[in-house]
């Protein structure tokens, strides 16, 4: 029984090209090697971002909901982000309104 299945995919142009260079440049032996491998990179991102919501996004919400005094205000995350406000930084966590 074969490990693979063939499939028949319709790419827009430059991403074609980016495909064939990748193999010209000898990065890749093949089309499909390149596709396969930037499938495994999406997968690998996805799994990122689904282990970065479930350990920090969710436990971060939790902690909101058990003391809603930790929310932090739209401009002391503007403030936060642009390095101006040490008291935003650390635990508190913004409440979106």
């Amino acid at each position: 029984m074969r490990s693979t299945q063939q499939f028949s995919i319709t790419l827009p142009h430059e991403i074609a090209q980016l495909v064939r260079s990748k193999v010209a440049a000898g990065e890749y032996a093949t089309e499909s090697e390149v596709i396969r491998d930037g499938l495994r990179s999406l997968m690998a991102r996805d799994r990122a971002v689904e282990a970065w919501l479930r350990e920090q996004v969710v436990p971060a919400c939790d902690a909101v909901k058990a003391d809603p005094s930790r929310r932090l205000s739209p401009e002391q995350v503007r403030a936060a982000l642009a390095g101006g406000d040490a008291k935003a930084s650390g635990t508190r966590t913004w409440d979106g309104g």
